[in-house]
């Protein structure tokens, strides 16, 4: 399987071709460097703080996300030469490791800042009568654009509504004509309440036993990790019963929500079958499957040959109610 690279993973790529390189050169003795005698400064300056925030604007179509990749990636070159620059050849580095911690501030204060704002967005779209998922990803869409980040940004902030204020996410103001749940299919929801509680009895004895074995900071950021996982496991739990798969017949289309995860949406024009499903599926990258627990109830296939294994409460209704919006799919 051949990894595509797109024109926005250059920068990344190339940080961390340089991180090697300048690694190498600063930590070796050769011909390369006059075998130690010409460790300087700007050489690393020309590359971290110049050739690669150039990288990131030109191959990053969105300026916003441009200029904090370049910032991010500046500030990890200067956090590199703190280390590797020998102090004897240290001039200009000496303003830039103060400045650095400027920079982080300005940082912090400015995600801090988007992320209120994300968050009061949210808040305020969950009270007007629109579609969940559509209150969630605009205000982020919104500030981020539409690429990995905003995806990224968007699960988190699916995962701490659901985690802070499921209440407000109302079943029925998700777009379509008919909603369908998966969390009884196989007690779903009970297996993840059950992992949940085996978590919460987890931690406390886990944090003791890294505490007096291991180190209290190990146990302290081992312990906040477990914490930080809860939160999705909680935000899972409450999704599974809020958002639904939807059979949308005024845009003809079915909107395949599960959990937290994008929704993902498929044309009436493009599936070619569905039919009830009984066997075990196991995951792999060839098929979507969307179900926790047991066998998926349900199949679809669609024109270009990509199945879609779903886990529903009522199956037989789902299949009747969407056979009748594919009058061309075989019974």
């Amino acid at each position: 399987m051949m990894i595509k690279i797109e024109k926005y993973h250059l920068p990344l790529l190339l940080l961390m071709a340089m991180s090697l390189q300048w690694v190498l050169y600063y930590s070796s003795s050769g011909a390369w460097n006059d075998y130690g005698r010409a460790k300087y400064e700007w050489l690393l300056l020309i590359d971290g703080l110049l050739f690669l925030p150039l990288v990131c604007f030109l191959c990053i179509k969105d300026k916003k996300q441009a200029a904090l990749k370049a910032v991010v990636y500046a500030s990890l070159m200067v956090l590199l030469g703190s280390y590797l620059i020998p102090e004897a050849n240290k001039q200009l580095w000496l303003y830039l490791e103060s400045g650095r911690f400027v920079v982080l501030a300005l940082f912090v204060v400015f995600e801090i800042t988007t992320m209120l704002t994300v968050v009061f967005a949210i808040k305020a779209a969950l009270n007007q009568n629109i579609d969940p998922d559509d209150a969630i990803v605009q205000p982020i869409e919104k500030l981020l654009g539409h690429g990995r980040l905003a995806h990224l940004m968007a699960f988190e902030a699916r995962a701490w509504v659901f985690a802070l204020f499921p209440r407000r996410v109302d079943l029925e103001r998700f777009q379509g004509d008919a909603h369908f749940l998966g969390h009884l299919k196989d007690g779903a929801q009970s297996n993840l309440l059950g992992f949940i509680v085996i978590i919460l009895f987890e931690i406390p004895l886990m944090h003791l036993l890294l505490h007096f074995i291991w180190s209290p900071f190990t146990a302290n950021v081992i312990t906040a990790l477990t914490v930080f996982s809860l939160v999705f496991f909680v935000a899972e739990y409450r999704a599974i019963a809020k958002r639904p798969v939807s059979i949308d017949n005024e845009n003809k289309r079915l909107i395949i929500r599960y959990g937290l995860f994008a929704p993902l949406i498929l044309s009436f024009d493009d599936i070619v079958n569905v039919y009830e499903h009984t066997e075990a599926v196991a995951r792999r990258d060839a098929y979507k499957r969307f179900n926790l627990f047991g066998a998926p109830n349900i199949k679809i296939t669609d024109r270009q040959g990509r199945s879609y294994y779903l886990g529903l409460n009522n199956a037989p209704e789902f299949l009747d109610k969407l056979k009748k919006q594919l009058p061309n799919c075989p019974d």
